[in-house]
């Protein structure tokens, strides 16, 4: 055979760069989860999720954390041993192109916070990718809401290990084109429904007392011919109606009205909020104080103490969840991880506090910030 008819070109060629996620195995005919994603028409958070965004307090535990998750970077390193100390040592290098902007429709902070939002509510959170790089790793990503997701081979509410049975609406996806995150936490929707339930019903029967301001009492016939069920009805309610228009009622001799011994803050049931509010700080892992509950025994010396707290104590499980699933080996190269970069909020804090105390020269506080 001569020379020239020879192949010299490689049996594979590489993967374009924007080449979208395929999809392998018996998945590739019934991928049909993948034609949904972007309808966001069709996207949801689940009842679940918004019943428990109601309550005050775990509408603002969760977002306090979720600033913070939003407003930490992310950062690429190797590790390499170090003989002098006899530990590993972190490298920092180049980030790949993803990680500023995982998905290029959305910001950071939007995607991130996201995140966190499902890792919280459900204790798990699905990212799609969209794109990979000539090397096979993921180049682009895209959030599909938990609430959307469903799994087969695993019910909940705690889950074992990243599911190989995922439905997206209802519709098969391959779980090699997936990202699934697994929170250390579960989700709180499922860890205390009656702590929910309870606040719910307690802020109705709040708002139910609160439609007037006068304390409830009894109205009582004292003469006169015995009036029917329906008669003392429409009694009550007219003088009701009057009373919450007018302030003032009138009575004939035949009627008496007694007020009951309700106080405003018993009619509003504050006492009962409080603990229902601590209660909820319970079940979603922050320190009462930052959430507006005051528990008499712990108290904080500086803003920067406060976010330490709120980082220790609610924030840390899921960011090392976010950046540990991110430096598997089906997102990067073996040996390269990810970690947020908690050095600027920290810095800002301390900088913040100089300034509040008065201890930053007035000449050194512009320069310090920039």
């Amino acid at each position: 055979m001569p020379l020239f008819n020879r192949v010299t070109k490689a049996a594979i060629s590489p993967t374009p760069a924007t080449a979208k996620a395929a999809a392998a195995g018996g998945y590739v005919a019934n991928q049909a989860g993948v034609n949904l994603i972007g309808q966001y028409y069709t996207y949801i958070e689940g009842p679940a999720r918004n019943r428990a965004m109601s309550v005050a307090t775990i509408s603002r535990a969760r977002d306090l954390m979720a600033s913070v998750i939003g407003s930490m970077p992310l950062q690429m390193y190797n590790e390499r041993w170090n003989e002098t100390t006899g530990e590993m040592e972190e490298v920092y290098i180049a980030p790949r192109s993803w990680l500023r902007q995982p998905d290029p429709t959305v910001t950071y902070n939007f995607l991130m916070a996201w995140t966190f939002d499902d890792l919280f509510f459900y204790g798990r959170a699905f990212w799609y990718i969209t794109s990979r790089t000539q090397d096979g790793f993921p180049a682009s990503f895209t959030r599909l809401p938990a609430g959307s997701v469903t799994t087969t081979d695993q019910a909940g509410p705690v889950w074992f290990a990243p599911s190989n049975e995922v439905y997206f609406q209802g519709n098969m996806m391959d779980p090699k084109d997936l990202v699934q995150f697994l929170s250390p936490i579960q989700g709180i929707v499922y860890m205390s429904e009656q702590t929910v339930a309870t606040a719910i019903k307690l802020e109705a029967a709040r708002y139910r007392n609160a439609e007037s301001s006068i304390p409830a009492g009894v109205l009582k016939q004292t003469g006169g011919e015995p009036l029917s069920a329906s008669e003392l009805a429409d009694l009550a309610s007219a003088f009701n109606s009057a009373r919450a228009t007018n302030q003032t009622a009138a009575l004939n001799e035949f009627l008496s009205y007694t007020e009951t011994t309700a106080t405003p803050d018993k009619m509003l049931l504050i006492d009962a909020a409080n603990y229902q509010a601590l209660e909820c700080a319970r079940l979603t892992n922050v320190p009462p104080y930052l959430v507006g509950v005051s528990t008499g025994a712990y108290s904080y010396q500086s803003s920067e103490q406060a976010r330490a707290d709120l980082y220790i104590f609610g924030v840390k499980a899921y960011a090392e969840c976010i950046a540990a699933t991110l430096s598997q080996n089906n997102v990067l190269p073996r040996g390269t991880f990810v970690e947020f970069d908690t050095s600027d909020f920290l810095y800002e804090n301390q900088v913040a506090d100089q300034m509040d105390s008065g201890n930053m020269p007035a000449e050194n506080t512009q320069e310090e910030m920039a």
